[in-house]
């Protein structure tokens, strides 16, 4: 049953093997290059270093405590599926910090041999994600479930696995959090201090913020996504495993378990061809990337229709994976609509009246924007609700996820094109070297916000599905939203993405003011720093922006393990329940709209920047830098952290259902 899903995913490591080795072969340039992409990977690194160091001690409490009160499988299960997301991060941060500078030097030779590079590289991060997730999944199920049977003895044995999850997604959220408010307090402090209050242009040598700011780039856009997805993914699919094991009937239940291995398979050789699919001859690298997304959805949807058809025998469940792939693929151009074009040129033009008017717009735009997602994937819900049950709405899920190893290629793309512009910059090559990076990047800035909505669409259908599965592990039929407790529980969970929202928001403030400080400082203190005859300290700013990024993520990390755990424990399963389906309700549309307010006014400043409006060092593009400041921890901590925190919520409710409802049987008789 597995063996299909294990050569899949070992053919997808062999792909990354061989993507790395051609990124690896090129040229590096000279030597001025080469050293400035040492910092960035030296700076990477250390960063990933001290971080996992930090997540590697929480993991192995957790997994104690999971030994102790549920059983030593699941913590193996947990420790197995943390160690997977390290890995993926290490792999991906390892190649991206290698191909900017080889970006860099092929951009001196065209557009299409900079993006020959940099697609490559970003392909490494997410075919990594997909390939060790089910690798690692489909030898977990082999070693726990094959030969158990069916009925309760599956049941626990794929319940397992759920373990594996929340390994991945507790790593996701602290490298998220970590990552994010790691890139964003170097962005911001860079931007504030440089272009601002110093005039002087992005990526600019003397900026001693620079360096930090293209490691973070890394951390958060790289690293942080991979492990973003990762935890999409392999949630989405294990979700699919218990809800087969606990509501198909017996004859089905293994053919339902081993039917989600075989789909994300499906969507693993979908994203290694799509990759060929990247090419372009007219210099437009969002035509390119767009034509290796649709092409792997498509694949994807040919082959899942073969095998539902084909081997599962129904046409049914077909349907709900086909919601989960068209509506992921839409939500995530609903992004790109509200994020470029006309909507970014119209939220421009407000710069010219100030920062306010352009803070204004854009959060007008940003409300706008959540309408249509939300409705896509309450469509997806009923469709594939309605065509296999609970089964069905996992099936969504998976889809939307089945292509996440070219999702998350384009996102991964990004960092290294913004990185290899950086590299251009500060080595002070040629004008159209800048040019090529600087199209390579405008393309990832919209790729990204179609990245980010995909990543939020596929955490509405993953949590919905693990909350499928939380209710089968729970023994409950239903939750009745008449009970007290269960609005209770609906008012906490919708007020949690909030609380959650404004702990990583506080975090990126109070680590950017740190970096603020350490510019200015520089600045007035350093003798020839802003007439370039000096070299800026920026191994300071990677410390602090290092040290502040791993103090502030402790708490938010925390608090996602800690509240469904305490909710249920105090109020019980059915107000766990109802805190989960709260969350869910207010958390998607927050980071929509997080999200997509950063998008634009990023993409706002950087259409002022290309020219327009008055161009770089007008009023108009002050007013766009600091609504890009504004929008900057929105986007890239807030927003993605959310997703993360939805689904790890209702994984930690998912595992520890069996001791959640014991304490609270404990607790009621000790009280009454």
């Amino acid at each position: 049953m597995v063996t299909i899903p294990v050569l899949v995913g070992l053919l997808g490591l062999f792909f990354v093997a061989y993507l790395s080795a051609k990124v690896l072969a090129k040229e590096t340039g000279g030597a001025t290059m080469e050293e400035l992409s040492g910092y960035i990977y030296e700076g990477a690194m250390a960063f990933l270093r001290r971080e996992y160091q930090a997540i590697g001690v929480f993991a192995i409490v957790v997994a104690v405590l999971l030994g102790l009160g549920i059983g030593w499988q699941t913590a193996v299960a947990y420790l197995i599926g943390a160690v997977c997301s390290l890995s993926t991060g290490l792999i991906g941060m390892h190649i991206a910090t290698r191909a900017n500078v080889r970006t860099a030097q092929a951009a001196t030779k065209g557009f299409n041999e900079a993006i020959s590079v940099a697609f490559p590289g970003g392909a490494v991060m997410g075919l990594s994600v997909v390939s060790i997730g089910l690798v690692a999944l489909s030898l977990l199920y082999w070693f726990f479930g094959e030969g158990v049977g069916t009925g309760e003895p599956l049941l626990r044995a794929v319940n397992i696995l759920a373990g594996f999850s929340m390994g991945a997604s507790s790593v996701a959220l602290f490298a998220r959090v970590g990552g994010g408010i790691y890139t964003k307090a170097a962005d911001v402090g860079a931007d504030l201090v440089g272009k601002v209050e110093a005039g002087i242009p992005e990526d600019d040598p003397r900026n001693p913020a620079v360096i930090a700011d293209l490691v973070g780039d890394n951390v958060g856009d790289v690293a942080g996504m991979g492990a973003d997805l990762f935890e999409s993914y392999v949630g989405a699919i294990v979700s699919g495993m218990i809800i087969a094991a606990a509501t198909l009937p017996p004859e089905r239940q293994l053919s339902g378990v081993a039917l989600a291995l075989l789909l994300a398979a499906v969507g693993i050789l979908a994203s290694i061809i799509g990759t060929f699919f990247v090419r372009t001859a007219k210099g437009d690298p969002q035509a390119a990337l767009r034509n290796g997304t649709i092409a792997s959805a498509v694949l994807a949807l040919v082959g899942a229709f073969l095998i539902i058809w084909g081997w599962y025998g129904e046409v049914l469940p077909f349907w709900a994976f086909f919601s989960g792939v068209v509506v992921g693929m839409v939500i995530g151009f609903v992004a790109e609509y509200y994020t470029s074009g006309k909507r970014v040129q119209d939220l421009a033009g407000f710069c010219r009246t100030g920062a306010a008017t352009n803070i204004i717009q854009g959060i007008a735009l940003s409300y706008r924007s959540t309408v249509v997602p939300l409705v896509l994937i309450a469509l997806a819900m009923i469709i594939s609700f309605q065509a296999a049950g609970f089964f069905g709405i996992a099936l969504s899920a998976i889809g939307m996820l089945s292509i996440a190893g070219i999702t998350v290629a384009v996102d991964a793309y990004g960092p290294i094109s913004d990185n290899a512009g950086g590299i251009a910059e500060m080595a002070h090559m040629e004008k159209h070297v800048r040019q090529i990076t600087d199209s390579l990047d405008a393309a990832g800035n919209t790729t990204a916000a179609i990245a980010k909505g995909f990543a939020i669409g596929s955490a509405a259908l993953t949590a919905l599905a693990l909350f499928a599965s939380y209710i089968q592990v729970a023994g409950m039929k239903e939750i009745d939203i008449m009970h007290a407790d269960v609005v209770a529980g609906l008012f906490i969970g919708g007020i949690i993405p909030f609380l959650f929202a404004g702990e990583a928001m506080r975090a990126v403030g109070q680590a950017a003011f740190g970096v603020v400080q350490e510019v200015r400082r520089q600045f007035r203190e350093i003798p020839g720093l802003m007439e370039g005859t000096a070299r800026a300290e920026y191994a300071r700013c990677v410390d602090i922006t290092t040290a502040g990024a791993l103090k502030q993520m402790v708490a938010p990390g925390v608090m996602a393990v800690a509240i469904p755990i305490i909710v249920g424990v105090v109020l019980g399963p059915d107000a766990l329940g109802g805190m989960l389906v709260g969350a869910l309700v207010s958390g998607v549309p927050l980071a929509l709209h997080l999200a997509n307010a950063g998008g634009a006014w990023d993409n706002a400043k950087k259409y002022i920047e290309a020219g327009n409006l008055g161009g770089k060092g007008s009023e108009a593009h002050k007013a766009a830098v600091v609504g890009d400041t504004v929008g900057d921890p929105c986007k890239d901590t807030a927003a993605p952290s959310m997703n993360i925190l939805l689904k790890l919520m209702t994984v930690v409710s998912l595992v520890c259902a069996p001791l959640i409802i014991a304490a609270h049987n404990a607790l009621l008789s000790w009280l009454f």
